[in-house]
């Protein structure tokens, strides 16, 4: 299967969005469609032996909209610029033809017989020629998306609008004919129509407007990448394109400069401003050795860099990646709002035609004009812009709001899931911990001056980081050579050193192998009793040394979970003895530990959490965290670089700061709010709307300003998202 994004243009409103994700569903070869109207994007997976990415633009062009491959965000940036100066003047042109028409409506009210109305401005044939460009020049776009829509079997507002206008307009000219001899006394409902469309462009320009900035955070992004690099080649310094540098290209970097891609300092040091990747506003420092992102600002030193990313690759694309995904994504909620929308059009044709009726036969019989502007006031007070809106617009602002954070939601999915959470697994080491162990006390049980070594020769051949803190603790030790390397999953390691046999490990798994005398076990006990993990080894069956590692809590730690408990269940996993593990919990405040689990056991915790109804968010570091990730209802890997698109998880944090799960979560529960806020919104309008529009108590032009800006409300209200304090 192929998955393909690209551009659609044309679509109105939800219901655009949801006909072609219909259309093209039906087709053989397309696995699934999915249309963001905010975005103006669909996505298809599709089978390329069955169907061309060409025949789906066919299918998409047949039901009247414009579907071509994604855009530069310079060519996005331009056409998004020239539709809205389009719109803006299309408005301009309508309000300028409408004015005149609007000003009559001063001589259709008796208590405002002191306005002068000219009797050029009530002439039948003028408001006729002002009304028809507005009708079917400005207004023609609601025809041709009417026609496409109902030729579809489906109705949209651009139903709507074509039939409320096209009455008033075509009801005008039956009246100018049969009253011909008599205009004096007969109203028409030019000025009605003529308004309409102006009230409907002039919301769409807000609409538009207002949506350009809803995908600030993605331009935002995008704009930071760099063009070009300066590169070593061939002993040669050159200024390239930055599609044309490699993986392994050697790129100089002088102070001031963004360093261009993801790479390794091989030369120099500095400080730099990651807080685009970050939003960490302290710089960092960058010495040899250390990695390196592409778009972020080399402050103080000229350094080089080994390019490690290119293209798709980097970091700063897989942001970008990221969070669009989210943004095109449809949470259960919006799948509810679109079921409504698509039921919606049709009864309300039917509860105008109605309204027309009971008016027209009952409450003023053969009143054609009356029952008329209640037919038109119900069909425009009831389009359905604002509900398909309520949901893309909040999704794009809060999953933007909170890449800027360096909160990445993977899929609106988890940003919805997330507000569901009542329980809270963290991961101890790496996630509560700093992930940087280090060796704090060391007791040796004989006098053999050659465990130093030992224990070096062996723990070099192991990834783990604890081999890594020990190794670092006998830096000066001399290594010997190692047979029989084994490892012992959650346990130990073991092999044989100039003929002794080693183990190394937990002191249950060391246990196996020697004798652990009293003294021994107290020192085991005292020290994990400091929150030290404790690692063992013999030699030939005697135990000879005992080690203490600690791997200190982050800074932060306990103050996010003190922010967290009121509202969560917390609860932390380790791998650790129960007394290590406990005492690691009482320094953070947290009494629910579970302890001595090894990393592929925790899966099975995340299940029994949720065979008691728990919805569990795992947080991990997103390395043999994977399966519990992977198993939670949301995931959230704490981690930086390349482990920003761990596929393990729902949600990444950039920089790997633990506040960020407190702001994750407060960011879903105000985008969720915000969401639920808009839909309220846009049901009571209707809901409101069409009865009183029923009643008689708005008139059309009145329906037309409501319906035109309670989609602008609609944005704006999401739009306060962007707003929210880091």
């Amino acid at each position: 299967m192929n998955k393909e994004t690209f551009k659609i243009s044309g679509m109105n409103c939800a219901a655009c969005a949801t006909r072609i994700e219909r259309t093209l569903n039906r087709e053989a070869g397309i696995e699934s469609a999915n249309v963001n109207l905010v975005m103006e994007k669909g996505t298809v997976s599709y089978d390329p032996a069955q169907i061309s990415q060409d025949e789906i633009f066919e299918r998409i062009a047949k039901i009247g909209f414009q579907a071509h491959p994604i855009e530069t965000q310079e060519q996005t940036r331009a056409r998004k610029a020239r539709e809205l100066k389009q719109q803006k003047y299309k408005f301009i042109a309508a309000l300028i033809l409408s004015l005149p028409l609007l000003y009559t409506m001063f001589g259709h009210f008796s208590f405002l017989s002191f306005v002068p109305v000219p009797d050029l401005f009530m002439n039948p044939w003028f408001q006729l020629i002002l009304a028809t460009p507005v009708q079917f020049g400005l207004g023609w776009q609601f025809y041709v998306g009417a026609y496409q829509s109902l030729s579809n079997k489906s109705a949209n507002m651009d139903v709507l609008v074509a039939m409320g206008t096209s009455a008033a307009y075509f009801y005008s000219i039956y009246l100018m004919f049969a009253h011909a001899h008599d205009m004096g006394h007969v109203p028409l409902y030019f000025e009605t129509s003529a308004v309409l469309i102006t009230l409907i462009l002039l919301g769409k320009y807000f609409e538009k407007r207002a949506k350009g900035h809803a995908s600030d955070a993605i331009e935002k992004l995008a704009a930071l990448q760099v063009r070009d690099a300066e590169v070593e080649r061939d002993g040669e310094i050159q200024r390239v394109a930055i599609e044309e540098v490699k993986v392994g290209d050697i790129v100089r970097v002088r102070s001031g400069e963004q360093i261009p891609l993801d790479g390794t300092i091989i030369e120099g040091w500095s400080t730099v401003d990651e807080s685009m990747l970050t939003g960490e506003s302290i710089p960092v420092d960058k010495v040899k050795g250390d990695t390196v992102i592409g778009s972020t600002l080399n402050q103080q030193n000229f350094i080089k860099v080994q390019v490690t990313h290119t293209g798709e690759d980097l970091v700063l694309n897989q942001i970008i990646q990221v969070v669009e995904s989210a943004q095109g994504d449809k949470p259960q909620i919006q799948r509810l709002a679109d079921k409504v929308s698509n039921v919606f059009v049709p009864v309300v044709v039917a509860l105008a035609f109605l309204a027309f009726l009971v008016w027209y036969f009952w409450i003023t019989p053969f009143e054609l004009s009356q029952a008329l502007e209640i037919f038109i006031a119900v069909i425009v007070i009831a389009c359905p812009c604002a509900l398909g809106l309520a949901t893309p617009t909040s999704i794009m602002v809060g999953s933007g709001r909170a890449a800027e954070a360096g909160i990445l939601f993977k899929t609106a999915e988890a940003l919805e899931q997330t507000h569901h959470i009542d329980t809270i697994v963290f991961d101890k080491t790496g996630t509560l911990t700093v992930g940087d162990p280090k060796v704090i006390a060391e007791h040796r049980l004989t006098a053999n001056n050659v465990v130093g070594s030992y224990i070096k020769s062996l723990e070099q051949q192991s990834e783990h980081p604890l081999s890594k803190a020990v190794v670092r603790y006998f830096e000066h030790e001399q290594i010997r050579p190692v047979e029989d390397y084994a490892t012992h999953t959650g346990n130990g390691i073991s092999g044989v050193i100039e003929g002794h046999q080693v183990v190394i490990g937990a002191i249950s798994f060391v246990e196996q192998h020697a004798t652990v005398d009293e003294v021994a076990r107290q020192t085991v006990t005292d020290l994990q009793q400091s929150g030290a993990t404790v690692i063992a080894m013999t030699v030939d069956g005697h135990l000879e040394l005992v080690l203490g590692i600690r791997d200190e809590p982050k800074v932060e730690a306990q103050q996010v979970l003190a922010t967290l408990q009121p509202n969560y269940e917390l609860i932390m996993l380790s791998g650790d003895s129960e007394t290590t593990a406990r005492a690691i919990g009482r320094e953070l405040g947290l009494t629910n530990v579970i302890a001595g689990v090894k990393p592929e056991e925790k899966a099975q915790v995340i299940d029994d959490l949720q065979q008691k109804g728990h919805q569990v968010m795992m947080v991990g570091d997103g390395l043999n965290d994977a399966p519990a990730l992977m198993k939670s209802n949301i995931g959230v890997a704490m981690g930086s670089g390349s482990d920003i698109a761990l596929e393990s998880a729902d949600i990444a944090l950039v920089k790997g700061d633990l506040q960020h799960v407190a702001e994750g979560l407060k960011l879903s529960h105000l985008t969720i709010r915000n969401i639920k806020q808009n839909l309220f919104f846009a049901f009571c309008y209707n809901m409101i709307g069409i009865p009183f529009a029923a009643m008689g108590f708005l008139a059309p032009w009145l329906a037309g300003t409501a319906m035109a800006f309670s989609s602008v409300s609609v944005v704006l209200n999401a739009l306060r998202l962007k707003h929210i304090s880091k």
